[in-house]
């Protein structure tokens, strides 16, 4: 009944966010202690709750139980599904209040809310720079630290793209890089 009302009766003593359920508090909690209770069997990841640790095992496994009835497509959750759906039939649920622009996805509404406030929540550590998205900071941290964001073994490569643009058959081939390299420097 909450989730109709809105009432948020379970408040977060560390960061002060509600909630409407107990158990969604408890599993928020596990936020700040660090504890992540269920374990994969395949790999040493560990997880808050058991509902990632099924997406997570299904695509290690790679099981796709839920098929699209329009293309066949499969996916390994319903919300992969629900939100491909909406690519055959256009809709755009998501509404921006400030300048009327729709979108498909919740989340793609939130990043472009921060376009309207500005807001950048996401801090490189080491240089201090702002990200409206978690993606980009991880992209830049990378590069911030020195990190090659893809394992191209010819020399400054840090980009998948590069490899692609070239049509590499493996980007892993130092000589074929170089190759490529020096046909588009002359």
């Amino acid at each position: 009944m909450r989730i109709h009302t809105g009432e948020k009766p379970y408040q977060c003593n560390q960061c002060k966010k509600f909630y409407s359920q107990h158990s969604q508090l408890i599993v928020h909690l596990r936020i700040h202690t660090g504890e992540k209770p269920y374990e994969c069997s395949l790999c040493d990841k560990a997880f808050l709750n058991n509902s990632n640790l099924t997406r997570h095992v299904r695509r290690q496994t790679g099981e796709k139980p839920y098929q699209c009835s329009k293309c066949e497509k499969a996916f390994s959750d319903t919300t992969q599904l629900t939100s491909h759906l909406r690519t055959h039939t256009g809709e755009k649920p998501y509404k921006c209040i400030q300048c009327e622009k729709a979108f498909s996805e919740s989340s793609s509404l939130i990043f472009h809310m921060r376009t309207h406030t500005g807001e950048k929540p996401y801090q490189c550590s080491k240089c201090d720079k702002t990200f409206t998205q978690n993606g980009n900071l991880l992209r830049h941290m990378k590069t911030c630290t020195g990190e090659q964001l893809y394992n191209c073994k010819a020399k400054n490569h840090k980009t998948k793209k590069h490899c692609n643009t070239n049509n590499l058959a493996n980007p892993n081939n130092v000589e074929e890089v170089e190759e490529m390299d020096i046909k588009k420097n002359k």
